[in-house]
């Protein structure tokens, strides 16, 4: 007789049965927030996705992780059912709430082991996090028998198209290049200004830098309730005026000579005039905003974030100013030296408040995970004196790591 792949040799040993919806289809289509436990749950949860939308697969997940609880019940198993979801913008969001939903999920049910049951590879890169919390027994990949020809596959893809992750990517894309180009047609600016911005969009998108962009300004936090509102705006009042500057400049060196190296060199200049300011204002509005939560370490990367953008500002600004012939090279030369020597004291200084900072805060035994959320383990003690903490891990082996991998602390120490 052919053993069930899904059977455990205890049956004393407490399954979970695990559907997972990364990208959290569930409360977009139904307004249902994840965890869902038990089995009414996932069966309400799943009629209610298959009823929004009968093409979705994540209500056949949910439905074959039922089916699967089912089989185990049957065969007397000890097992529970759950479906966790993720978030639409995938990525980190996603893996971050993968994480905390199944610690609530463990924390409710006390599980052994689990079924893990997905409904295709983008799910499967959440292994690990969901390994580290718990001992996967088996893994179940859900396939809808009508999408494995073209005619499907073409209708599975326009189905795709209408998420907003990919429609911003296929869709939106393409309408800002062409908004940006007829802009530019209309205002007689040529095709320079859309190019430069193109650029600009691909080196944010080629160094990942395009989350941390869209972040930063869904975290200005306009609220006139808070303190931060009067930075974040007087912040994007100097950045329109600095847009200003910088493209009357250009417009004036060009009537006055037509070499466009030196004209872009011009209106950078003037673009940069302003911009201390404006780092300044939104970085102390950023820092008011994270002292007034329980993430008030965050305030030290927003710290580092203010000399960074002064080191990079002195060395840009000096940089054009040589090109135009303002200063000469040796001046140049010796901003450089003076930009070196200033973020060597300004990283000194940030990484020796974040000493003391970690040497008032209690570490003893708080949880330690990695910025994606998975377990490493307790810890054990920190050195300051040679800036290092001891993390003791579940299988019984202290590691050694630098305080400087310390990128959070409130309930939990997350290291990078």
């Amino acid at each position: 007789m052919q053993q069930d792949k899904h059977k455990p040799k205890d049956k004393e040993e407490r399954i979970l049965v695990l559907a997972v919806d990364i990208d959290n289809d569930l409360y977009r289509k139904t307004n249902i927030s994840g965890p869902l436990i038990g089995r009414v749950q996932n069966l309400n949860g799943a009629s209610q996705l298959a009823l929004a939308d009968p093409q979705d697969t994540d209500a056949n997940t949910m439905f074959e992780a039922v089916k699967i609880y089912d089989e185990l019940k049957k065969d007397g198993y000890t097992v529970n059912v759950a479906t966790i979801t993720g978030s639409e913008k995938e990525g980190y969001d996603a893996d971050r709430e993968i994480a905390r939903q199944l610690e609530l999920v463990l924390e409710s049910t006390k599980s052994d082991g689990c079924v893990f049951v997905t409904d295709g590879a983008s799910d499967m890169r959440i292994l690990p996090i969901v390994q580290s919390r718990i001992k996967i027994n088996s893994t179940k990949t859900v396939k809808l028998k009508q999408a494995e020809n073209l005619e499907n596959t073409y209708f599975t893809l326009i189905e795709k198209l209408k998420e907003p992750h990919y429609a911003r990517i296929v869709f939106g894309i393409p309408a800002i290049l062409i908004l940006l180009f007829a802009i530019s047609y209309l205002l007689g600016a040529g095709w320079e200004p859309p190019v430069a911005l193109i650029g600009l969009y691909l080196l944010l998108k080629g160094f990942g830098l395009e989350d941390a962009f869209i972040d930063s300004f869904k975290g200005f936090g306009f609220s006139i309730e808070r303190m931060s509102f009067a930075f974040y705006l007087s912040s994007m009042i100097f950045l329109a005026i600095s847009v200003f500057i910088g493209v009357d400049n250009y417009y004036n060196q060009m009537s006055i000579s037509n070499n466009i190296s030196v004209s872009i060199a011009y209106g950078l200049q003037g673009f940069l005039i302003l911009v201390p300011i404006v780092m300044f204002l939104y970085l102390i509005g950023r820092i008011i905003d994270v002292r007034s939560s329980k993430y008030m370490f965050r305030s030290f990367k927003y710290g580092m974030y203010l000399g960074s953008s002064i080191i990079v500002w002195i060395l840009s600004y000096s940089f054009l100013s040589w090109i135009i012939g303002q200063i000469y090279f040796g001046q140049f030369f010796n901003y450089t030296l003076l930009v070196i020597a200033i973020g060597i004291v300004v990283s000194y200084s940030i990484s020796f408040l974040r000493r003391r900072v970690i040497g008032s805060k209690r570490l003893k035994n708080k949880l330690v995970v990695n910025e994606l959320g998975a377990l490493i383990g307790k810890v054990g003690g920190v050195n300051l004196k040679k800036g290092r903490f001891v993390i003791n891990t579940s299988f019984g082996n202290p590691i050694n790591y630098s305080v400087d991998r310390i990128v959070e602390i409130s309930d939990k120490v997350v290291i990078k």
